[in-house]
């Protein structure tokens, strides 16, 4: 069983940036080619939506409205996954969650809180 933990999240200013990171346990983050590992989000009264993810270790996917202005990326060594995340505005307020997929199972961390002002 994995375990994840996010951190990073907070309240920013339209215009500024954040950091989040995921701390993987049993170095998941580590494990080469885990088929999907990434970030999504949930807005209130909103469905849970994909923000970045790696598919099979390599190629990478970001929701058409965080292109550009987020980048998702690991430490192998740390097993840690990062979504930095810049020129936030304030539809991009929402729970962050860090999430994995492997050996056909899903791991969510419990999400991080990000709220931007306008």
């Amino acid at each position: 069983q994995f375990q994840l933990m996010e951190s990073g999240g907070g309240l920013v200013q339209a215009g500024g940036s954040l950091r989040l990171s995921c701390a993987g346990s049993g170095r998941i983050f580590s494990i080469p080619g885990i088929p999907v590992m990434g970030w999504y989000r949930q807005a209130p009264g909103k469905e849970r939506e994909l923000v970045a993810i790696f598919i099979n270790g390599g190629s990478i996917k970001y929701a058409d409205s965080v292109k550009g202005r987020f980048i998702i990326s690991t430490d192998n060594v740390k097993s840690t996954l990062y979504l930095q995340m810049n020129s936030l505005k304030a539809e991009d307020t929402a729970v962050y969650y860090c999430h994995a997929v492997f050996l056909n199972n899903n791991f969510w961390g419990q999400g991080t809180q990000v709220t931007v002002s306008s």
